[in-house]
């Protein structure tokens, strides 16, 4: 923000330009950012998606130097929709399409929910009219996104709490589990990709829905923070060990060929040495197809910021050194397991691919002959593997 004040200052030919803030900053700062930065012309907060060329008007026909124009709102509502105008970034092969907004969770070390608002549904018949109208222009995989995709359509139930391991959840309404198997249905040759679910809100009949579906990718996204029973109640993840350990026995079990991703978060305020070597012994028994670990950082506005005990930083850089060790070895053993065996593959640029254990930015690459066609599926042969990427034929 500042190098775009700077440059519109500095170069003449820049002197009408106008600066605009938008999204999560302005959300969270709304109160302090205009005093901050009085040389921005606009502030947008994450209400104003669906109003943004009336804003950008408005602040064209200004004059420069005019009291910033604030358009954030203090409680956030909006929530995604069919009819909203989508330009999109990514390649013409994938697709995000977000199925929620906010979240219902009080995780000490997050400051989402006080940016993004409770959690609010969008409806079922509307994410699938989107899904429809992605594969219809062409896109091969549908990664569902929110900050917390379990809940989706749990916000509209009838008031009485969820339970995480009722066979019948979708009875009671829409839920992921009932939006997969319409998504499932819809024509195409495409994949359906879960991130960012919470092991919370899983039930015996998503897992169900999950292995029956043929579209939806055998993969979960299901960050878990940690194992220990000290530190998931520290953190305030509504979990503990027991219910984690039984929930990943589950999936496995009920889910052929599942890749589990998750992360975790070392070096918490009060993390102790038992703690750590917990997480350090689940990671190399347990053994995520993919897996990353973050180092905590303080979060101001949350309560873990404000809790007793924080670690070193050294500390903490030690016990993430030891983590990313542990997860190394599993993923070469994992990639060791995939030599000899055929997979399907989406081909994401020349000579580079993924499967569906690979979510796109995130996980390893699958490097493939040339001449395969980029945006399609393909069969191929795992013929050998570097790190935490894998080669084809």
């Amino acid at each position: 923000i500042v190098d775009a004040v700077n440059a519109r200052e500095a170069d003449p030919a820049r002197e009408k330009q106008k600066i605009l803030v938008a999204g999560c900053l302005s959300q969270r700062f709304q109160k302090e950012l205009p005093g901050l930065l009085p040389e921005v012309d606009a502030f947008v907060g994450l209400d104003q998606v669906t109003r943004i060329a009336p804003i950008v008007r408005q602040v064209i026909d200004r004059p420069i130097g005019d009291e910033s124009l604030d358009t954030v709102t203090k409680r956030t509502v909006y929530i995604p929709d069919y009819t909203t105008p989508r330009f999109r970034l990514t390649p013409g092969h994938m697709a995000y399409l977000k199925i929620a907004e906010g979240c219902n969770h009080t995780c000490s070390f997050c400051i989402i929910p006080k940016i993004r608002g409770q959690h609010r549904s969008r409806t079922q018949e509307s994410v699938v009219r989107e899904a429809r109208s992605l594969v219809e222009a062409g896109v091969k995989e549908l990664n569902l996104i929110s900050q917390d995709t379990t809940y989706f359509g749990m916000d509209r139930w009838d008031g009485r709490r969820p339970n995480p391991t009722s066979p019948v959840d979708s009875a009671r309404g829409e839920s992921l589990a009932s939006l997969l198997r319409e998504l499932n249905t819809i024509d195409g040759e495409f994949w359906i990709r879960l991130l960012y679910t919470h092991p919370a809100h899983w039930s015996d009949e998503l897992i169900d829905t999950i292995a029956a579906s043929d579209k939806v990718a055998k993969y979960v996204d299901i960050p878990l923070q940690h194992i220990s029973d000290h530190m998931l109640g520290a953190m305030n993840r509504k979990t503990d060990g027991p219910y984690i350990r039984d929930l990943l026995a589950r999936m496995r079990a009920g889910i052929p060929e599942l890749a589990i991703r998750t992360t975790f978060i070392t070096g918490f305020p009060g993390e102790t040495q038992d703690d750590h070597d917990e997480l350090l012994d689940f990671i190399r028994t347990f053994q995520f197809e993919r897996c990353g670990i973050f180092q905590y950082s303080r979060e101001d506005g949350t309560r873990a910021d404000k809790l007793d005990g924080h670690l070193h930083h050294m500390t903490i850089k030690k016990r993430h050194r030891e983590l990313t060790t542990a997860i190394d070895q599993v993923a070469q053993e994992v990639n060791a397991r995939q030599v000899g065996h055929s997979k399907r593959i989406l081909v994401e640029e020349e000579g580079i691919a993924r499967s569906m254990w690979d979510a796109p930015d995130i996980d390893g690459r699958i490097f493939v002959p040339t001449d395969l066609p980029v945006g399609e599926f393909a069969e191929v042969k795992i013929t050998d593997w570097r790190g935490y990427d894998l080669i084809a034929k």
